[in-house]
């Protein structure tokens, strides 16, 4: 589905890869430094710089440094609607990463600070995975529910896939099945009249 046609989306990469279908969206990439070691521009530089721009929505294309705490950081600061990716082998261990990745700037900010921060910044998490046959499927929709009383994330799964087989030629055979779980945001669903 496309968001909004006014909303402004800035896709943050460092090598160019996502074409988003919208009507405002502004690609970003990083640059390596020339033989001098001038010219720079890393994926955390992008972040940091790109919430000057006005997004209404911040992409990154993948997560893997320090640009972690910024882009968590606008999560929670009015960029809800903003997204990366991040590889991880399921969702809570994709929030662990995310805190890990943040840990990874230079700053003392504690431990409690950026789990917290996670927690707070992470609606919706899509797992894709890797089958046997080779293909990639989304096997979780899973809704960040915060923290638990001793500080470890909660995560609850609102579709899991299920796989059913295999066809003749190997290939994965399966769907991806509702558990029952309704969303908390599911009010915010049926108001803005969005499908589900």
């Amino acid at each position: 589905s496309r968001c909004q046609p006014n909303q402004r989306i800035l896709v943050l990469e460092d090598s160019a890869e996502l074409k988003i279908h919208n009507t405002h969206v502004v690609y970003f990439e990083a640059r390596p430094a020339d033989e001098y070691g001038k010219g720079l521009v890393t994926l955390r530089d992008l972040v940091k710089s790109s919430l000057r721009l006005r997004p209404d929505r911040v992409i990154v294309g993948e997560v893997r440094g320090g640009e972690a705490m910024d882009l968590i950081s606008s999560m929670n600061t009015g960029h809800s609607g903003s997204m990366g990716t991040v590889h991880s082998n399921n969702p809570k261990e994709c929030l662990t990463r995310l805190e890990t990745l943040a840990m990874m700037t230079e700053s003392d900010v504690p431990i409690q600070a950026v789990r917290s921060q996670v927690a707070s910044a992470i609606n919706v998490v899509l797992q894709l995975s890797r089958m046997q046959d080779g293909s990639r499927k989304v096997t979780h929709i899973s809704e960040g529910l915060g923290m638990d009383l001793n500080g470890n994330y909660q995560v609850q799964d609102i579709y899991l896939f299920e796989q059913t087989g295999r066809d003749k030629d190997g290939k994965v055979l399966g769907s991806l099945n509702p558990t029952g779980n309704i969303p908390s945001f599911m009010k915010e669903i049926e108001v803005n009249q969005l499908p589900f």
